[in-house]
């Protein structure tokens, strides 16, 4: 561990292990450093004292990877390079993250396997443009990077083909993960409808992928 990279602190709502419930990584079992919303119980960590709780599940039990998520990752960078930088994990590093600070991810970006922007179209038409940006900081960076598309009830197939051509456009190395829309207890079923535009997403972009996201209590993110 180096001794110049200052320590800093922020507030986690925990780094528990789950399984990822969407995304590129899917089903993979993951080590989860969430950083806390609004209304969830908070705990602060110091980046030592998460250097040694990754470490200490690392060594206890098989993990793919970390996911790193929850309320607005981006804008704890100094924590997480104070971590990152001081003491890299041995397995690979995943942001979960909206899309909305591009800027802040140029720092970071070194230090992740893969970029996974969510987009969930409930904000206005500036928060796309940001998370395409976004995609663009981690393509030029080298880093692998994907966009997961989570409809709505009332998203249109044609806002979800129209963001795909826009994915392929910002990078046409990008992977694309579509959800399709579901409730809290439905069955797991889907319609010809997501079969059709899997299909046509594939005319505009080669690497698309519909996947059904794996709900709580098992699935986290």
């Amino acid at each position: 561990m180096t001794g110049t990279i200052p320590v800093s602190a922020a507030a986690l709502a925990g780094v528990p292990a789950g399984v990822q419930a969407q995304g590129l990584w899917t089903g993979r079992r993951q080590l989860f450093v969430r950083f806390a919303g609004e209304a969830e119980t908070a705990t602060m960590y110091t980046s030592t004292a998460l250097i040694r709780e990754i470490d200490r599940q690392l060594g206890r039990s098989k993990f793919h990877s970390i996911a790193i998520g929850g309320r607005d990752p981006l804008a704890n960078v100094p924590f997480l390079l104070s971590a990152l930088g001081a003491s890299p994990p041995s397995v690979p590093v995943m942001l979960d993250t909206d899309g909305q600070r591009p800027g802040a991810l140029g720092e970071l970006v070194s230090h992740l396997a893969l970029v996974q922007v969510t987009v969930e179209f409930s904000g206005p038409d500036a928060a796309l443009t940001h998370a395409l940006e976004t995609v663009t900081v981690a393509r030029n960076a080298g880093r692998r990077h994907a966009l997961v598309l989570t409809a709505r009830e009332d998203t249109t197939d044609a806002q979800l083909l129209r963001v795909v051509e826009q994915a392929h456009a910002a990078s046409s190395d990008i992977s694309v993960v579509i959800h399709p829309s579901s409730q809290p207890g439905d069955t797991p079923s889907l319609d010809r409808r997501w079969s059709t535009l899997l299909e046509k997403a594939l005319a505009s972009h080669e690497d698309c992928r519909l996947v059904m996201r794996i709900p709580p209590p098992t699935g986290l993110r």
